[in-house]
This record gives C-alpha cells, structure tokens and sequence, in this order.
C-alpha cells in the first residue's frame, strides 16, 4: 500500500479530525489537485429538514458527522468484499499497528464494488472519535439487522464538473442503497463494513459505465446519511461526503496479490 507506514509513523493523536493516516489514493493539497479526494462540506446537498413529515421541506446539509480519514482505491480481478480484513486494507495497519487507530471508538467502511475489467473497489473509511450512543439512529444502525439498514442507507450524489450526459444520468436525487442494489454488512469490533455491489443493478451498471468512460475529467462528490422517517429521527444528518476529482482507474492498487 502507499506510504501506508510514512504515514502511520506520523500519527500522533486519535483524534481522526487531526489524522494523518493514508491510504491508496491521495488527499487533495489544493483545488488543482488530480487523481484525489477531499471532503467538501455538507451545505451541497439537500436533506430532510425538521418538518419534513409534515410539510416535505429539505434542507441544506451540515458538516458530516464522521470523519473521513482516508481512501483506497483496488482493483481486483473479483470483486472484493470484507475488505476491512484484509491485509492491504487500512483498517488492519491502523488497528494492528497504530496505538492512535486502535483508540478510533468506531469507523465506518464503505466499499464501493465497480464492476469493470479489472474490477475496483473504492474504499471510504469514516472515523467518530467518540463513541457512538447505542441510543441514537446510527447506534441503531451499527447493529440493526440488515433489512433495517437496506430501508435507511442513502447516498447522494452530484456531479461538480463533468460533461452534461454524466451528470444527467448521474443526477442529485438520494438513492436508498439497500434498496436500488446488493449492500452486504460486516460488523466487527469498532468497524461496520457496507460493501455495496453496483453490478447487481443493470440500472447501476449501466450508470458506472458511463462514468468510468469519462472519469479522468470529471468531479464528483458524494454523501451518505441514514434516513430519517419518523419525527424524532428528524431532521437528517448526512454521516459522511467525498469529492473525487479526476480520478485515474490506471493508478488503483491490487488487492489480488
């Protein structure tokens, strides 16, 4: 993996909002940036506002509640699921290695399966510094059964530059996951995986395709968020974001070997 252990011999504090762990791909340093990723804000998306259940009204989004901490960026010869135990996998450098990652009270682990030739992973991983109450929606979330978490996982997606036909078929509008594709969950120790298989939707298919065609030009950012449907869960609050820009299929790393 790259820099993986320059970049742990860096950290210094479990506060992920001050890390420097590093997987695959590249933070951005500036907006110039390419072949990276940064976390933009949350205000370019629209959620359910307080009084959604009464009146419908949406919101614009707040900073993401979690962290994101690091990307990676596979590609396989199939597709690959439980990442998070594998050994390339950030997750097990930090945990094993790092005393600052084993005191992460809990990281979300979201793997993007593209289906393509080879195929890739994109691998997001969201870190709380403190522990998530068992209370709240997402405590529920961690550790609800699967079929609550296909009715609640969302992800916004907006495409900031691009051609207009990526961005019409990509659109703005929130998709529950569970819902529109396979999502399978690993729930370990601090860590819930959601590997999200995007080839087990012709639809989805079809829409990746038509963003890998253009995707060294493009940027893209996303949002995850559970959705909130009862007036207490209310109003949203989106988990996490990234921005993809320009990305490079010929730069993943395999996971294979």
């Amino acid at each position: 993996m790259i820099s993986t252990d320059s970049c742990l011999n860096q950290q210094t504090s479990p506060d992920p909002g001050s890390s420097h762990f590093c997987g695959s791909m590249c933070e951005a340093k500036s907006e110039t940036d390419t072949n990276c990723w940064m976390s933009p804000s949350g205000a370019g998306f629209m959620i359910r506002g307080k009084t959604y259940v009464k009146d419908g009204t949406k919101v614009a989004g707040g900073d993401p509640f979690l962290k994101l901490i690091a990307v990676d960026w596979f590609k396989t010869n199939n597709p690959a699921s439980k990442v998070a135990l594998h050994p390339k996998c950030l997750l097990q450098f930090i945990n094993l290695r790092s005393e600052a990652g084993k005191k992460l009270p809990f990281v979300l682990v979201m793997n993007l399966q593209v289906p393509a030739k080879p195929n890739y992973s994109l691998v997001l991983y969201y870190a709380s510094n403190k522990p998530i109450a068992k209370d709240t929606l997402l405590g529920r979330f961690i550790d609800e059964t699967n079929t609550f978490r296909d009715s609640r996982f969302k992800l916004i997606p907006s495409i900031v530059e691009g051609y207009w036909m990526v961005k019409r078929a990509v659109g703005t509008k929130a998709c529950l996951l569970g819902k529109a594709v396979t999502c399978n969950y690993l729930r370990q120790d601090n860590f819930l995986e959601i590997d999200v298989d995007i080839g087990s939707s012709s639809v989805a298919r079809s829409v990746i395709g038509i963003v890998l065609g253009y995707v060294t030009s493009i940027v893209v950012d996303l949002a995850i968020l559970i959705e909130g449907k009862e007036p207490e869960e209310l109003p949203e609050y989106i988990l996490g974001t990234v921005r993809l820009n320009r990305v490079r299929p010929e730069s993943a790393v395999p996971l294979d070997d």
